[in-house]
């Protein structure tokens, strides 16, 4: 074997490495994104304060007899449990979501808040009259700014807020009777046990 061709295997094998090497970090980033549970996706988030955040509401949704206000975290520290979900009219899984939340909210009368993700107003008000509006508040996050600092992966995302405005869980992807009553429903509960706890123990 030449030198020459030694020389041009060598420069082959430092050009190819590195795509190896990335091929291989995005194989395992995607089995790790995509197998399993993606419920189980890490946020940074749990156990923090919500971001601050103000947020109008959705544009004209007020004129249709069922007044939507904004949301802003200042709603989510007023000592109730809330439960927030990142929706948007274009996502398939919020349509088959949402009658869940709709039930959600009939059966259990939960508080339920909602972020508009980077929808047109007209059409997130369509979605939420043919489908139903379960929600006390929603906020339009128009550039999907809020949605970045709460961590989300993509819609729908799930939360639970406690009533210190603290993330105490998060479901990615929608929501389905399976999670609601194994992780949703718990999720709340123990919020709203720990918040209990919380305030015996200040007025003992």
């Amino acid at each position: 074997m030449t030198a020459d061709i030694r020389e041009r295997k060598v420069l082959r094998g430092g050009f190819l490495l590195p795509l190896i090497v990335v091929a291989a970090l995005t194989g395992l980033f995607l089995v790790a994104l995509y197998s399993g549970d993606p419920s189980r996706l890490p946020s940074a988030l749990i156990g923090k304060p919500v971001p601050e955040f103000k947020l109008a509401p959705v544009e004209g949704l007020n004129e249709t007899g069922n007044a939507t206000p904004g949301l802003d975290s200042v709603d989510l520290t007023t000592g109730e449990v809330s439960i927030v979900n990142v929706w948007a009219s274009w996502c398939g899984p919020c349509i088959q979501e949402q009658p869940l939340l709709v039930q959600l909210k009939n059966q259990h009368g939960l508080r339920l808040m909602g972020i508009n993700y980077k929808d047109e107003p007209a059409a997130a008000r369509r979605f939420l009259q043919r489908l139903g509006n379960p929600f006390d508040a929603i906020g339009a996050d128009r550039n999907g700014r809020v949605s970045i600092d709460w961590g989300v992966y993509g819609v729908p995302e799930t939360y639970v807020v406690d009533g210190a405005g603290q993330i105490v869980y998060k479901i990615v992807g929608p929501l389905s009777p399976e999670n609601i009553e194994n992780e949703l429903l718990p999720a709340v509960s123990k919020a709203k046990e720990t918040g209990r706890d919380q305030a015996s123990a200040k007025s003992s």
